[in-house]
């Protein structure tokens, strides 16, 4: 994947949910079909330190992905905040990413009124940025 192409109210819709919480990370999936992202499925956090981590709700994460399949949507895009760092993956990103055919997507809130986004390609523990598109 080369290109991850994001829908304008789907974009908004991550950015809203990292701004609501602006000391915590988000999270959550995004579904769509034929590499065509559609649907956003955040997904709580349950990190214990949540301001510089995420884990996503094991049983939201299930429903969520149960929810694509009813929808005949693949696995598009796995996002996250950093409310305190830069759009880059951590060490921790880049160590427990384990979906490689889907893009990481990361916000981040650490500049002063911009919110930056990035998106990634991770496998073996390497990212490698995409280019991210605004459909």
């Amino acid at each position: 994947m080369n290109t991850l192409k994001l829908p304008r109210p789907l974009v908004n819709n991550i950015l809203t949910q990292a701004q609501q919480s602006p000391e915590n990370e988000i999270c959550g999936l995004i579904g769509g079909q034929n590499h065509n992202a559609q649907h956003c499925y955040p997904i709580d956090n349950t990190a214990a330190d949540q301001r510089c981590r995420y884990k996503m709700d094991p049983k939201e994460q299930i429903n969520a992905m149960r929810q694509m399949r009813e929808n005949n949507e693949e696995l598009i895009a796995i996002y996250h905040s950093h409310p305190h760092a830069p759009a880059q993956p951590s060490v921790t990103d880049l160590n427990e990413a384990e979906y490689p055919e889907a893009a990481y997507l990361i916000v981040s809130l650490n500049t002063i009124g911009v919110l930056e986004m990035t998106a990634f390609c991770i496998k073996d523990k390497q990212a490698h940025e995409i280019t991210l598109e605004l459909t």
